[in-house]
């Protein structure tokens, strides 16, 4: 007898970073047209990279360069500038601004979040000269509006605010940090990190103002002229002067969609481990705008990882998802037998793209104490030399644990702050600022659960281990040397893609998805490819006849 195979009917709402991994995560696990997906985009935009949008600000890289991999298939219809409107759970149908109606089996709310604005007088409508940095837009307009403001207040010490204002001061611009904490970043720094980034921020030409906060944007003419002070401030009623003000005060999930449809909202959609609505087994969310047991950081690692883990689940319910129209042939279907678009490195064959980037992540599954975060908890700011990386047990308010220890590295003179936070055996958390060298040892250590020595102090020092040194060339880099830190993307990696015909850092991107997260490996990744390409013709690249490691980006 025949088997009717019938679609998934899966319904995404959002596509932002997360909403389009998971379009791309669950394409690739489905070989035989079991999904069927519809996206909805309020944006009228292709996907891109929000994390990149503070370079853009700095002028480092270009709105062009920012876009993700697109999907081309005809499982996935992708609807931009199509925002979701209202939920009906009972007939399972998503109804769109547009009046278009989508019905499905299962729903996935990625509805991300949107910036905080501070509830202060001149603050009700968002007056010319004064941008959150949230989306593409955004973006844009504050980098048109550097060209006629000479002076720009940042308010908000966060990742993004500080990323920001040194962008900023990098355009030119005479740059105020307003934060109301003792320091910037003191989530993730202590006193003495947040000192050292405070002075670096200085060097590059921000002036920073810790304990203060705004207390009223001043408009004139519907355009902001400046920003008034409370809190330690030099005077009472202190102004700062400013054409531009750039809103970094943190963001709000997006769960008015998920609240209106009766579902269970506190700060994010609440879902359980296996990131499905407390409220109906038919509704997932995903990112910024989910609330999961373990609570959420913000972070993109956080949100692909997430991406990743739905994409298996709801890829393994539509390989269940038929009707037959009489019993199954014996052999015709096998529900617990190997994918063929997740091939097994078995009979000699290579394993599939999706096994080999999925091997970074592959434990990361729901267990009783929880998910494994290891590996998406890494704060890093992207602000030139300025550098600033944050991971695991660290930072400021942080509880001690029986069997940790903690060593640092304290030397504001030379602008550097080192701590590592070692158990086990294991670096279980760290802190870095000013050793970009050092950070990218730490973040390996962490990442790879690499041992760490009997004296955890060489952690603080580069070079970890007396041959350690940046590979020369391509060639000397080790087979399973991290190239993109973001996606668990290696060398290996890499020169598979290479090998099954890529050509270009694009194509590359689209097949493993290097480049597609911070950006820092683009670099590496383009000037891998070009000598990959030049050699395709030999057989194997020659061993290097001496150990050789590359330093992480």
């Amino acid at each position: 007898m025949t088997t009717l195979r019938v679609p998934l009917r899966v319904v995404i709402v959002g596509h932002g970073m997360v909403g389009a991994r998971l379009v791309d995560e669950l394409l690739r696990r489905d070989a035989d047209g079991a999904v069927d997906v519809t996206v909805l985009g309020a944006e009228p935009y292709e996907p891109y990279n929000r994390v990149l949008l503070s370079d853009v600000v700095a002028g480092r890289t270009d709105v062009a360069a920012i876009g993700m991999p697109l999907v081309d298939d005809a499982r996935a219809r992708v609807l931009r500038g199509t925002a979701a409107v209202s939920v009906d759970r009972h007939a399972k149908v998503v109804l769109a601004d547009d009046g278009t109606r989508h019905p499905y089996d299962r729903l996935v709310l990625a509805t991300g979040s949107s910036a905080r604005i501070p509830a202060v007088p001149g603050l009700d409508h968002l007056p010319a000269g004064v941008h959150a940095l949230r989306t593409l837009d955004d973006a844009r307009e504050i980098v048109a509006a550097t060209v006629n403001a000479p002076r720009a207040v940042v308010v908000g010490g966060g990742v993004l605010g500080v990323e920001a204002a040194h962008g900023l001061a990098g355009r030119g611009l005479q740059v105020t940090l307003v934060h109301p904490g003792p320091a910037p970043m003191e989530r993730q720094l202590d006193t003495e990190a947040g000192a050292v980034l405070s002075a670096g921020l200085r060097a590059a030409g921000v002036t920073v103002r810790t304990g203060v906060r705004p207390s009223e944007v001043l408009v004139v003419g519907g355009r902001a002229v400046g920003v008034r002070l409370e809190g330690d401030v030099r005077e009472a009623g202190e102004v700062l002067g400013a054409g531009l003000v750039v809103l970094a005060c943190g963001t709000v999930p997006e769960t008015g969609l998920a609240r209106d449809a009766g579902l269970a909202v506190d700060r994010g959609v609440v879902v359980g481990h296996d990131l499905t609505s407390v409220s109906d087994p038919a509704v997932h969310a995903v990112g910024d705008c989910a609330q999961p047991p373990e609570g959420s950081r913000g972070l993109v690692a956080e949100g692909w990882d997430q991406a990743r883990r739905l994409a298996e689940t709801l890829a393994a319910l539509a390989a269940d998802h038929s009707v037959s129209s009489g019993a199954a042939e014996d052999g015709e279907h096998s529900p617990g037998g190997p994918r063929e678009h997740l091939r097994l490195p078995h009979d000699g064959q290579r394993p599939s793209m999706a096994v080999r980037l999925g091997t970074l992540l592959s434990s990361r599954a729901p267990t009783d104490h929880g998910i494994e975060t290891r590996g998406t908890d890494v704060v890093k700011v992207k602000a030139g030399p300025l550098s600033v990386v944050s991971m695991g047990r660290a930072g400021q308010g942080r509880t001690p644990v029986p069997g940790e220890r903690t060593v640092r590295l304290s030397d504001p003179d030379a602008g550097r702050y080192v701590e590592a936070v070692v158990a086990g055996g294991l670096l279980v958390g760290a802190t870095c600022v000013g050793d970009p060298r050092v950070a990218a040892d730490l973040t390996a250590a962490y990442t790879r659960r690499t041992p760490v020595p009997a004296d955890p102090a060489f952690l603080l020092l580069t070079p970890v281990m007396p041959a350690a040194a940046p590979a020369s060339s391509p060639e000397h880099m080790p087979d399973d040397a991290t190239v993109c830190r973001c996606n668990g993307v290696t060398k290996h990696d890499i020169a598979a893609c290479v090998r099954d015909g890529a050509s270009t850092a694009t194509e590359v991107a689209a097949a493993t998805r290097a480049t597609t997260g911070c950006g820092g490996c683009t670099e590496a990744v383009c000037g891998l490819v070009d000598w990959l390409t030049a050699t395709r013709g030999d057989a194997e690249p020659a061993e290097p006849a001496e150990p050789a490691t590359l330093t992480p980006l």
